[in-house]
């Protein structure tokens, strides 16, 4: 599945998550993670309740010298009642002690909630004052609506829905950052610096995102020393920036010194104006910053932009009741199968994830788990050998 994921064409598939169920599981994840960077993977994730994180202090430290890049722990709310109501157990500690073994390790975590209305949605801007104060090693959090596809009653469409809309509308309310509507933009809008990248390097985006509007959306948010945050719109005019973007891609795809040199000079030119650095913060220069993306090319200097930044994200997967194929066909996220196709993340939950689990599900009391068991732990022996 994996070989079949990097053969992908026109675009080799850059990314892994391993999900489940939980991937935790697994007594091999580990050897999984190495496997990934072997077959080309540049960026690897696991989908986890965290409760092995927790319970193994050595596990962050194993992931995260076999490659793993983030630790995508699943985070309802920061009091135990979500958990109670959702996941049928209190295991809010279990969270709090699975972070600090990642850091200790020093492994990246994006907290994923899963919000449902009259749950945990008034607990929206304490997770996300939770992750600020966690900042060291929590990069961001990626909140996802409940999707009515599984488990969750259909019966409760109405009372437990929460769109991208409301979302927004409960930060601007539950926060006091000043984390406004306004703030969030479309996943997909930053496809015109994907675009300009790859003109500037002469060579094909590694990966462009395209998906469609309505699949999720995004902001970023800037922690001072004070404590202060400062949303990234409060000191970039972000459709002014988006806009000079698109203008210099045309000019630098000609492939001419000329026409690349003024299209750099006017862009050198217009780049203050899309900056406001009275109110920027005061660990980051923005004009340097995108100043050597332009002149030196140098991306590297991106890294500097994730200084004591949070990403704010909301993913909307779909369910039977707001199924739209024409997300579908803008899908960036899928699943791989064991039978060789490549399947759309919420094509596979609402479509396909009944008839493969049937198809592929191994019993563990069956021969055929004693002998995949045996294989592993055969496999495990060789690479020890190596």
């Amino acid at each position: 599945m994996l070989r079949n994921l990097r053969k992908n064409h026109p675009v080799a598939t850059p990314a892994i998550q391993y999900s489940g169920g939980e991937p935790t599981v697994r007594d091999d994840i580990v050897e999984l993670i190495k496997i990934a960077k072997e077959e080309g993977f540049t960026h690897t994730q696991i989908a986890t309740n965290g409760i092995a994180l927790a319970n193994n202090e050595n596990l962050a430290k194993e992931l995260k010298e076999a490659g793993l890049n983030t630790v995508y722990l699943q985070f309802d709310g920061v009091t135990e009642e979500p958990y109670i109501k959702t996941r049928n157990a209190n295991i809010f500690n279990k969270k709090i002690e699975a972070i600090e073994n990642c850091r200790k390790a020093k492994l990246g975590i994006v907290l994923v909630p899963t919000l449902v209305k009259g749950i945990n949605n008034d607990q929206i801007g304490q997770i996300i004052k939770f992750a600020l104060d966690n900042i060291d090693i929590i990069r961001g959090v990626n909140f996802q609506p409940v999707s009515f596809a599984g488990r969750t009653p259909s019966d409760k469409v109405e009372e437990q829905r929460i769109t991208i809309d409301d979302f927004m509308k409960n930060v601007e309310k539950q926060t006091d950052f000043n984390i406004t509507e306004d703030a969030f933009y479309s996943a997909s809008t930053v496809a015109p610096i994907s675009d300009l990248i790859a003109a500037m390097s002469g060579t094909e985006a590694e990966v462009t995102l395209t998906c469609h509007e309505h699949c999720g959306i995004g902001t970023y948010v800037f922690k001072e020393e004070d404590g202060s945050v400062i949303p990234i719109t409060d000191f970039i005019d972000v459709d002014k920036f988006l806009k000079l973007i698109e203008k210099s891609i045309p000019d630098i795809q000609k492939n001419s010194k000329i026409a690349k040199t003024k299209t750099i000079a006017r862009a050198l030119k217009e780049l203050p104006k899309t900056v406001d650095t009275k109110k920027s913060p005061s660990f980051i220069n923005i004009v340097d910053l995108l100043k050597n993306i332009f002149i030196k090319q140098d991306y590297d200097a991106l890294g500097d932009f994730h200084l004591n930044a949070l990403l704010i994200s909301c993913m909307h997967f779909m369910d039977p009741f707001n199924f739209d194929q024409d997300r579908v066909r803008r899908c960036v996220i899928h699943y791989a199968t064991p039978d060789g196709r490549i399947i759309p993340f919420c094509s596979m939950n609402n479509i396909y994830r009944e008839s493969i689990e049937e198809k592929f599900n191994i019993p563990i009391e069956s021969d055929r788990a004693k002998e995949i068991l045996a294989n592993i732990q055969k496999a495990k022996l060789e690479n020890m050998k190596k």
